[in-house]
């Protein structure tokens, strides 16, 4: 294959191994008008990083950076399953959630002030089915940014981990992820770890630290092979100006606030938040009477840069050498929690749970199997959601004015998880066949909603009566580093979050973790110190817990009057047919008669539902009597469908007979089948045996 492109450039290549399998990046292949574009091949897996970078910054107060990933089905050899959209259009969640995965990592690697408008877009064109290729993706993104020229301080890479049989290994097959306690994606650059999310079967503190070691060493190989093809390339540097307050209206800010900041405003939210804000009004007054307001309208964005600039710095400056944070708690302090269940008379369940100004209102609604949402996703055959959990913020929340509109990627990524928090502990749907619904309404946000979430929605699980295996709680986190030493935050608020180095949440029950989410706002931060964070949050969970449980020990022990009634059977799954009928005959019939839903799996379990219990039963005894397999032994009451001289035909159930011989009728000898028996009488009678070829022998007279 020629090393030249079409246009005179060589097409350059690199390879190191990542996790016992060949990593290569591409360059020059494809892609020739994009700032930088690379193929990532690992495996059977191709992923085309592109970024695009503006020529000029744009005036905005936020660095417009967007990243996206790209499903496309024909990599996986798929066309989607919809019946009528056969185009991808709107990204899943699932593809959402990925974007999320690679931009947390990788945005808080340019400078503070950086304006240039940059898109990055991951897209799988290939996709090995054995593992999943979001942290390939990962490295496409980084690897193009790495060649673009900005002062992008990469290059970052990731990995996602699973633990099977107490065991760390990385891309794990769909069979391996069945089979694991653990799904960690950790990423960062060569000196620390910059993000972490994960789901966990209630495992130990000891054991996500752990796979946090691992992975920073597994994930090397890719760093050094980015660096290797930067090198190769050898990127031009591009030329740009970084938006940053004027040291001389820094410096008036400062000189205005000294004496206004610090002990001045510690106390509780909301309280702070109303001094805050009346400060910075009288803040900007002062600033247009001493600039004039022609020219202060032009400088107002910088001069309120500034403000809130001295505004962080005070916040960790108390932290640091008071140990008191804004609002004047201990840094182990959790603020006033409060909590009720059963607000909504109408819904199956809800719940309302509080902590400091963070509130969140949670619905749980129940429905049969049927419900379920059916995903359609590149990686994998159409499934389904049985447990859903979603999330909404509007603008009154954080008491703005903002248009309603459907859910953004903060809102996706928030119920998440919220929704991965709860998986661990939810029932089978052999134990209970529900579809679940969980709902969380945010009413006011001053610190981690999505905390607030997984908390409300586990109260509301709770008082809808589905059987959870035990109460999860969940915290958010706050890290200050000053020099190498960290200090931990507990339960932080917003001025804490957009103050600190790092927010981080988890969640768990009183047997271990179910979830984590880390995001680091410095360049990476070393193991020990991401370990010494996640034991301080346990104390902090199991005070939540604690009071979570005295709002509501346990599952309710029934449900919601207002629920509907389900009702479970398993039939072999060869007598699935028998149910359906053709061209669904039978079960529309059922269905027509008795009012009832029903929901048939494939390994044929059946699931029955109805407003009311007179229903549901009508409605299995029917299926009964279509599945259920002859028993020897058992009493049937059947009908007399055939008589000869040698004894009569009897249906016991649909479709089966069985012979009652002339010297089973009666104990009292019988001259004459006729003497006994009519065609078309019901009688009852016993099964006595089947024989080889699968006929039924019965007797009346053995019938107790």
């Amino acid at each position: 294959m020629s090393t030249i492109n079409p246009h005179g450039k060589e097409i350059i290549s690199v390879s190191t191994e990542l996790a016992g399998k060949t990593l290569t990046l591409e360059v020059n292949r494809v892609g020739f008008r994009t700032t930088a574009s690379v193929l990532v091949k690992y495996g059977d897996t191709v992923v085309l990083g592109t970024a695009m970078v503006g020529s000029r910054p744009v005036v905005l107060d936020y660095f417009p950076l967007s990243i996206d990933y790209e499903e496309k089905f024909y990599a996986a050899g798929k066309i989607s399953g919809s019946r009528f959209i056969k185009r991808e259009g709107r990204p899943s969640d699932e593809a959402i959630l990925i974007g999320r995965l690679i931009d947390r990592p990788i945005r808080p690697l340019f400078p503070k002030g950086y304006r240039q408008e940059v898109q990055v877009v991951a897209s799988v064109l290939s996709m090995d089915p054995n593992f999943r290729p979001d942290s390939i993706a990962m490295i496409a993104a980084s690897s193009a940014l790495m060649l673009t020229g900005t002062p992008f301080d990469g290059p970052v890479a990731g990995i996602r981990v699973g633990r099977v049989n107490g065991e760390f290994k990385a891309f794990l097959t769909p069979e391996e992820r069945e089979a694991s306690d653990l799904d960690l994606v950790v990423a960062g650059i060569e000196s620390g770890i910059t993000m972490v999310e994960a789901g966990a079967n209630e495992v130990s503190e000891d054991v996500i630290a752990d796979g946090l070691a691992w992975a920073f060493e597994q994930y090397q190989p890719a760093i050094k092979l980015q660096k290797e093809l930067a090198e190769k390339v050898a990127p031009v540097a591009q030329e740009y100006e970084l938006v940053l307050p004027n040291e001389d209206i820094q410096n008036e800010a400062n000189v205005w606030l000294e004496g206004k900041l610090g002990k001045a405003l510690h106390m509780p939210y909301p309280e702070r938040n109303e001094l805050v804000n009346n400060l910075r009004w009288d803040y900007h007054l002062a600033m247009t009477e001493k600039v004039g307001a022609e020219e202060y309208e032009k400088l107002r964005d910088e001069y309120d840069e500034a403000f809130t600039s001295a505004l962080h710095k005070d916040v960790r400056k108390g932290i640091v050498e008071l140990k008191t944070r804004p609002d004047g708690r201990k840094l182990d302090e959790i603020r006033p929690l409060s909590s009720e269940v059963g607000v909504l008379p109408r819904t199956h369940g809800s719940s309302i749970f509080t902590r400091g100004v963070t509130q969140g209102m949670n619905i749980v609604t129940l429905a049969p199997l049927s419900y379920a949402q059916m995903v359609d996703t590149m990686e994998q055959n159409d499934f389904e959601r049985r447990y859903m959990h979603h999330y909404n913020a509007p603008g009154y929340t954080v008491g703005e004015v903002r248009r309603l509109g459907s859910p953004g990627r903060r809102e996706i990524g928030h119920g998440y998880l919220a929704e991965r928090a709860l998986i661990p502990v939810l029932p089978t749907e052999e134990e209970f066949p529900y579809t679940i619904r969980s709902v969380t309404e945010i009413m006011s946000q001053n610190g981690s909603t999505s905390m607030a979430a997984t908390c409300s929605s586990c109260l509301a699980l709770m008082d809808a009566g589905v059987p959870i295996k035990r109460p999860v709680s969940g915290i958010a986190m706050g890290l200050m580093m000053d020099g190498d030493t960290p200090y931990i935050l507990s339960d932080i608020a917003d001025a804490e979050d957009f103050a600190g180095d790092m927010d981080f949440k988890v969640t768990g029950t009183s047997e271990g973790i179910t979830a984590i989410q880390m995001d680091m706002k410095v360049h990476g931060l070393p193991v020990e110190v991401l370990r010494q964070a996640i034991d301080g949050a346990k104390p902090g969970r199991e005070h939540i817990l604690k009071h979570m449980l005295e709002t509501l020990a346990e599952p309710r022990e029934k449900l919601s009057p207002y629920a509907p009634r389900i009702e479970k059977i398993k039939i072999n799954p060869d007598k699935i047919g028998a149910v359906i009928g053709k061209g669904g005959e039978v079960i529309n019939k059922i269905t027509k008669e008795t009012g009832a839903e029903i929901d048939i799996k494939d390994d044929g379990l059946i699931t029955v539902a109805a407003a009311d219990t007179d229903s549901i039963e009508r409605a299995l005894e029917w299926i009964r009597g279509l599945t259920e397999e002859p028993e020897v032994g058992k009493v049937y009451e059947g009908k007399v469908v055939t008589i000869k001289d040698f004894g009569a035909f009897v249906n016991i159930m649909p479709g089966t007979d069985g012979m009652v011989h002339i010297s089973q009728l009666s104990k009292d000898r019988v001259a004459k089948v006729e003497d006994v028996l009519t065609e078309g009488q019901i009688v009852k009678v016993k099964l006595t045996g089947i024989d080889e070829r699968g006929r039924l022998s019965l007797s009346i007279k053995d019938v107790d």
